[in-house]
């Protein structure tokens, strides 16, 4: 028998540019599982289980982190899935709640990253030989249709991703650049974000290119943080009187890349949208709910074009249409949903094992009221969706 799990905590440090602050993994893991745990009003001495996510540091990192906040002999699980990281850790949090495992389990992701384009051979960032890479498929499919140039391996994976789409659907660079335009719009309110300046769609245009047609202001910069979470069962919630806290994990499915992902040769599929519109398919039904459901989403936009994948993989659009969904308004303030509210990856960055979790937060913060100047009005059902190259797709339906 399975019990609903909810979110009763959360809490995360600024998104930070690598080098810029003077802390260890440990300390931002320390900052932002204190203040989850604070805003549950709970004791880390409660905490039964602790799944922790990263890319970066060695094994065990996640014993080091927590150790911060106690040690009291807590099971301690290390999670590495790319950029997905975080919401797997996330994930496995609801799983022991729902299988009844655990009443009140911690889930954190940090990273401390260093400066600079991430490489293509995963989370090592080695790129010089993709015949061992974890990704090697991916990038197999990309150099038969695109070859191989010298630009940063994932720009370049996304960049021809966004060529294909551009030539597909007749989708422009503007609308490309629109995204930028609105994700570092909404940051400017969001005092966790790595970058809050706003951009005008020239401006993102002009900007330094990565990889055609994608400039720097439209690519996820690398990024030092951390994000927690206190995920509890309906039990706990009742106990300790958390009702005026709680946001209900609706539903919740992870999936990995198929047949699909491959059998076209494009870089569309290869980056992970087949695996997005299953995750999301899942979510829905379990749910019973759908896009039209939605208020507020938090989404993967490592790159410009991978929020238009995702809005059609989410069913926002329809195929083909995510270039005139952004160019219309529907997805900011005054449109039909609001799509990254915290500014996204492009602007509130991207510390790949926090990234997931700090979608959670976000979300909950909406769906609770307390946003500040970036609240979304009357939000009530919010979204996250999450990918990792290699690959790992998390979709997840927030209710209050």
């Amino acid at each position: 028998m399975t019990t609903k799990a909810y979110i009763v905590g959360v809490g995360m440090t600024k998104f930070e540019k690598p080098e810029t602050r003077d802390w260890q993994y440990w300390d931002m893991a320390k900052e932002a599982g204190t203040k989850a745990l604070d805003d549950a009003g709970i004791r880390y001495e409660q905490v039964e289980q602790v799944p922790v996510g990263y890319c970066f540091q060695p094994s065990t990192a996640g014993q080091r982190a927590v150790y911060e906040l106690g040690l009291t002999g807590v099971p301690v699980y290390n999670v590495n899935n790319n950029c997905a990281t975080g919401s797997t850790a996330f994930m496995m949090a609801r799983q022991f709640v729902e299988g009844g495992i655990a009443d009140c389990v911690l889930a954190l992701g940090f990273e401390k990253m260093t400066r600079g384009s991430l490489g293509g051979g995963g989370a090592d960032g080695g790129a010089a030989d993709f015949s061992t890479s974890p990704v090697a498929r991916h990038y197999g499919i990309m150099a038969a249709a695109h070859g191989f140039e010298m630009s940063p391996p994932t720009a370049q994976i996304f960049g021809n991703a966004a060529r294909e789409h551009m030539e597909r659907y007749g989708t422009t660079e503007a609308q490309l650049a629109a995204v930028g335009a609105k994700n570092h719009r909404h940051s400017v309110n969001n005092p966790y974000a790595q970058f809050q300046d706003p951009y005008t769609v020239d401006e993102i245009l002009a900007a330094r290119t990565v990889h055609r047609p994608l400039t720097k202001l439209q690519c996820s910069p690398t990024s030092d943080g951390s994000a927690a979470v206190v995920v509890v069962s309906e039990r706990f919630v009742e106990r300790h009187g958390l009702w005026h806290k709680a946001v209900e994990i609706a539903a919740q499915a992870m999936t990995t890349d198929t047949g699909d992902s491959f059998a076209s040769g494009t870089c569309i599929d290869a980056v992970g949208a087949p695996m997005s519109r299953a995750a999301a398919q899942q979510v829905y039904a379990a749910s019973g709910l759908s896009a039209e459901d939605l208020d507020v989403i938090e989404l993967h936009d490592c790159f410009s074009i991978n929020e238009l994948l995702t809005y059609e993989a989410l069913g926002l659009c329809g195929e083909g249409e995510s270039g005139k969904l952004i160019e219309s308004g529907a997805t900011t303030y005054g449109g039909r949903w609001v799509v990254n509210p915290s500014g996204g990856l492009i602007s509130k960055g991207h510390p790949l094992g926090a990234t997931g979790i700090a979608q959670a937060v976000e979300l909950t913060w909406q769906l609770r009221g307390e946003a500040g100047p970036r609240q979304v009005p009357g939000a009530r059902t919010g979204l996250a969706h999450n990918i990792g190259l290699g690959g790992a797709a998390v979709v997840t339906v927030l209710r209050r």
